[in-house]
């Protein structure tokens, strides 16, 4: 009995190995292939298996999808959805690329806005001149027991970085905030260093921040562009399950 146990492990391990090594070797054939015929795709990053048969993703540039076939010939841009248990997995996928350490965060360059209990935490890429990121402040008015993580990200124009640079210097950092973007009152500031804004830019460049406002919850999910405060709630009550 033993000796039969023994056996099969053996011819266990040597077909869980020669299953890996043939996975290897259709990867890098397919890495070869797309390399060869797209030098422009970019930096290919990882090759795996999807859960459709003869279907693999091709990561690219570290967050981009791709798709192909065994072999490399073909390639496709697009989504991929699970019709069983209607999920798009390339949402899904994309969305654990995406989603940054919230407590890496370096909160010592955010505007600190509190309210009530503050016990929720919430952490938003926002521009002055964005008006999306008007409309989301003045919906973000609903939203109680909080505390609001402001990263001034001026992206959109120079007058942009001026505004932020302004915020930034004034005594109130987060009553300036507020009254620019729900009020629209502007009120100059003084002088003050300002390098947390860069390294807010650089920051967001680095997680692929592209667009104004960009939500971050502590489980890591990151929303872009202006949400209702109900569609908040429901992302924070997400967060803590």
């Amino acid at each position: 009995m033993k000796k039969f146990i023994f056996q099969y492990l053996v011819i266990l391990i040597v077909g869980i190995h020669a299953n890996l090594s043939f996975a290897q070797g259709q990867e890098a054939l397919i890495k070869k292939n797309l390399i060869d015929r797209i030098p422009q795709l970019g930096k290919i990053e990882e090759i795996k298996r999807t859960p459709m048969q003869g279907l693999y993703e091709v990561r690219v540039n570290e967050t981009e999808i791709f798709y192909t076939d065994s072999e490399g010939n073909f390639l496709l841009d697009g989504s991929l959805t699970d019709t069983k248990i209607k999920k798009n997995l390339t949402e899904e996928r994309t969305d654990k690329l995406l989603a940054i350490d919230f407590k890496a965060l370096p909160i010592k360059d955010a505007i600190t806005i509190v309210r009530g209990n503050g016990e929720r935490k919430l952490a938003i890429f926002e521009d002055p001149n964005c008006s999306y990121c008007k409309r989301f402040e003045r919906e973000l008015q609903g939203v109680d027991n909080v505390t609001i993580y402001l990263f001034l990200y001026p992206i959109l124009s120079a007058d942009s970085m001026d505004k932020s640079k302004n915020v930034w210097c004034a005594r109130d950092r987060a009553r300036a905030w507020l009254d620019m973007m729900t009020k629209d009152t502007f009120t100059a500031s003084g002088n003050c260093d300002t390098a947390a804004i860069q390294r807010n830019l650089m920051l967001g460049q680095k997680n692929k921040i592209n667009g104004t406002p960009t939500l971050i919850f502590t489980d890591g999910t990151r929303v872009p562009g202006a949400i209702t405060s109900s569609q908040v709630e429901k992302f924070f009550s997400s967060a803590k399950s």
